[in-house]
């Protein structure tokens, strides 16, 4: 009445391997889904493939953000996300250092006239290519994403930042 049996002793460790093993995937699991990286390349390109001057700003959240003219890249605690970007001219605008690089192209995507920050259009132009070519490493995300499209002449640049 009270002896064991050996069939049930191997369903008792079989039982005992699969929870222990459940228990070790759930534990790797992200806690959080990963952040919305096709929702800023949408914002990003409704305002660059616009006719039109425009501007508009992504609320984003991510620990960490990579932005180049091809793809935006976001990471955060759920991992990290890509998106493509397909449309033309689209300019990541790097943040101020302490040489003052990127900072009129910063005072135009923050809202001053192009014509107010550069002297001519191939000066937004230039500036706008050394930004298009400088180094694009994950950066610090901010809580908010402005994308802005300008004219100035017959030079057109979608500044992100």
């Amino acid at each position: 009445m009270f002896e064991t049996h050996l069939d049930a002793t191997y369903a008792w460790l079989g039982l005992a391997v699969v929870s222990v093993a459940t228990a070790g995937v759930a534990a790797t699991l992200p806690a959080s889904p990963p952040p919305d990286a096709a929702g800023v390349a949408h914002t990003i390109e409704t305002v660059a493939g616009g006719e039109y001057p425009a501007t508009a700003e992504h609320g984003i959240a991510a620990d960490r953000i990579r932005l180049t003219p091809r793809s935006v890249s976001l990471g955060g605690d759920g991992g990290d996300a890509r998106a493509p970007l397909h449309a033309p001219r689209v300019t990541p605008v790097p943040p101020v250092d302490r040489s003052g690089s990127g900072d009129r192209l910063r005072r135009v995507l923050d809202g001053v006239p192009p014509d107010a920050a550069f002297d001519d259009p191939d000066a937004l132009a230039a500036a706008a290519e050394r930004a298009r070519s400088a180094d694009s490493g994950w950066r610090p995300a901010p809580e908010r994403l402005t994308v802005r499209r300008v004219h100035y002449g017959g030079v057109h640049v979608t500044l992100v930042g």
